[in-house]
């Protein structure tokens, strides 16, 4: 979980400087695809634990 989390946090960064620095438009687009990414594993890992209950 904590490999999802620096994703995320590595998106953010690149996003805020991608739209902060000039010319630099394509961190920005790195930083969304690695939140996509981070965001479809993060799915991934959810619904793979909600599979995992029990039945009472």
């Amino acid at each position: 979980m904590a490999f999802l989390l620096l994703l995320v946090l590595i998106a953010v960064v690149l996003g805020i400087i991608g739209v902060a620095a000039e010319g630099l438009g394509y961190l920005l687009i790195i930083g969304i695809a690695i939140l996509v990414t981070a965001l479809a594993l993060i799915a991934v890992r959810w619904s793979r634990r909600t599979g995992r209950r029990p039945i009472r």
